[in-house]
């Protein structure tokens, strides 16, 4: 899947045990109707055969893939049930604002803005996209907007690797804090 697929995926899940008890329903089968659900979303369908195979490879790395027998179609029937619990809780609403975007946007402003030297020796735009999707593994994209999760990124990884934004000494105002 590509990124945005994958981050909605994750963000319905974390909405979802947001309004539901993590006890209360198996976080593997949620997690399996969260991709089964994203992809539809994000207009990246997948099959359905391809989520438990890839789901049960993980979890029985030895093992061939399912049959088509009575195990593989309770599975199944358990995905697409939980994709309309999803929603229900949920209240349909699965569209989200994702920070990558603006991550781009951010970047390309900021490569034009550093000199090439600067900007090459570093890899800032690698480590932010990487904070990025590990942004995705809590519940930070619910809780805070889409830029402000890609100023943090990018601040992180500029910070990480020591590059100076050119001017900021002279600034009113830190260039993350300008509207």
């Amino acid at each position: 899947m590509r990124s945005i697929p994958i981050a909605t995926a994750c963000a319905i899940y974390h909405k979802f045990f947001c309004e539901i008890d993590l006890d209360a329903y198996d976080p593997y089968l949620v997690a399996m109707s969260s991709l089964y659900l994203a992809g539809k979303v994000e207009e990246q369908h997948l099959r359905t055969r391809d989520i438990i195979n890839v789901s049960n490879r993980y979890f029985h790395p030895d093992s061939e893939p399912l049959e088509l027998d009575s195990r593989f179609w309770e599975l199944r029937d358990s995905i697409v049930q939980c994709e309309l619990l999803v929603l229900r809780v949920l209240r349909f609403q699965v569209s989200f604002q994702h920070p990558h975007k603006y991550l781009l946007h951010y970047l390309v402003s900021l490569k034009n803005w550093l000199n090439r030297y600067s900007w090459q020796r570093s890899p800032v735009s690698i480590t932010a996209w990487a904070l990025l999707r590990d942004s995705y593994h809590g519940g930070l994209c619910l809780r805070f907007q889409a830029q402000h999760i890609a100023v943090a990124v990018l601040h992180l990884a500029l910070q990480a690797y020591g590059v100076e934004v050119p001017a900021e000494a002279e600034a009113e105002k830190p260039w993350w804090q300008v509207r």
